[in-house]
C-alpha cells in the first residue's frame, strides 16, 4: 500500500500528493461477491481501488460493506462518480464520498454523455473538474482521448488524465494509440488509460506507449477466472513498464540486421562466410 512505499523508490507512481508501487488500478464492481473482489485485487497487486459510489456500499447503505473486505488502512480508495450525467450530480456524489471516507480527497471524476456507449460528456466534465479542484479535491479525470481536452483538464488542476482506450466494458483495447501518444507528449501529470482494456496484452501496450498506469474493472471481473486474470494484468503492466523504460530497438523497414556477429567468423570450405544466425 502507499503508506509503506519507499520514498526513494526509483519508479514510483506519483498521483497528486501520493506515491504508489503498483501502476495497476482496479475497480471493485461486477464480481460475484466481496470475497472474490478481495481475492482478485490481492492477485493484481493493486494499491488503488476505485469504487462507484452509486453502486457499491461503503457505508451509505445498511448491510455488508466493501470497507469490511478492503480496509482503507490497506488500500487507497478512489471513489468515482460513475452513473452521473451532469456536473452537479458528479460533484454531489464525490462530496458524499469524501464525507463517507472521513475527508479523503482523492477522487475519480466521471461524467457520462450517453447511457449506451458511456462516452464522457466533456463540457460537463470540465465544469465539474473546476468545481472539485476549487474545493480541494485531487481529481483524476475520465475523459475522451482528445489532446486538447486533456490539456484543458490539466490546466484546471487535475492530478491525472484518464483517456479511454475504447468504450467502457468493451474489451476492445487501445483503438487509437496515436491520440494517446499526443496526450502523452504534452502532459505533465500522469496519463492513465481508463476503459476498454480486455486482456493483459492491452495493458502491456498502454504501458509501452508510456502511460503511467492502467485502470480496469470489467476485464478482470468478467473473466472466466478473475483471480488468474488479475495476476495476468499485474504481469502485463509490469512487463510493459519495463519495456518502456528499457527502450525498444528501432523498427527497420525492408532491411534485416543479424543479431550474431559477422566479423571473425569461420569461413566455409567454399570460402564463403556462413550466414549469421538470429
Amino acid at each position: 500500500m502507499s503508506e509503506g512505499l519507499d520514498p526513494q523508490s526509483a519508479d514510483a507512481l506519483t498521483v497528486g500528493t501520493r506515491r504508489f508501487n503498483s501502476r495497476l488500478l482496479v475497480g471493485t464492481g461486477k464480481y460475484k461477491d466481496f470475497t472474490q473482489t478481495r481475492a482478485a485485487i490481492d492477485a493484481s497487486g493493486a494499491e488503488i481501488v476505485t469504487v462507484a459510489i452509486r453502486r457499491v456500499n461503503i457505508g451509505q447503505n445498511a448491510g455488508e460493506s466493501l470497507l469490511d473486505f478492503l480496509p482503507p488502512s490497506q488500500f487507497t480508495y478512489l471513489p468515482n462518480s460513475a452513473g452521473c450525467y451532469t456536473a452537479d450530480d458528479a460533484v454531489r456524489t464525490l462530496r458524499l464520498a469524501r464525507e463517507l471516507l472521513d475527508g479523503h480527497n482523492l477522487t475519480k471524476l466521471e461524467v457520462l454523455g450517453d447511457p449506451t456507449n458511456l462516452y464522457p460528456n466533456m463540457p460537463e466534465t470540465l465544469k465539474a473538474a473546476e468545481t472539485l479542484v476549487k474545493e480541494g479535491f485531487e481529481v483524476m479525470v475520465y475523459c475522451s482521448d482528445d489532446p486538447i481536452q486533456a490539456r484543458v483538464l490539466e490546466d484546471i488542476g487535475c492530478v491525472a488524465i484518464m483517456p479511454l482506450a475504447s468504450l467502457i466494458g468493451s474489451g476492445m483495447g487501445i483503438l487509437n494509440p496515436w491520440n494517446i501518444q499526443l496526450i502523452l507528449e504534452k502532459a505533465k501529470v500522469p496519463v492513465i488509460v481508463d476503459a476498454g482494456v480486455g486482456t493483459a496484452s492491452d495493458a502491456t501496450i498502454a504501458m509501452e506507449l508510456g502511460c503511467a498506469g492502467v485502470l480496469m474493472n470489467t476485464a478482470i471481473a468478467l473473466a472466466k477466472d478473475p483471480v488468474r486474470m488479475a495476476r495476468a494484468m499485474k504481469l502485463g503492466v509490469e512487463a510493459g513498464r519495463d519495456a518502456y523504460l528499457a527502450g525498444r530497438m528501432p523498427k527497420k523497414l525492408y532491411s534485416g540486421s543479424p543479431s550474431s556477429p559477422t566479423q571473425g567468423v569461420i569461413a566455409s570450405s567454399s570460402g564463403a562466410t556462413p550466414a549469421a544466425g538470429r
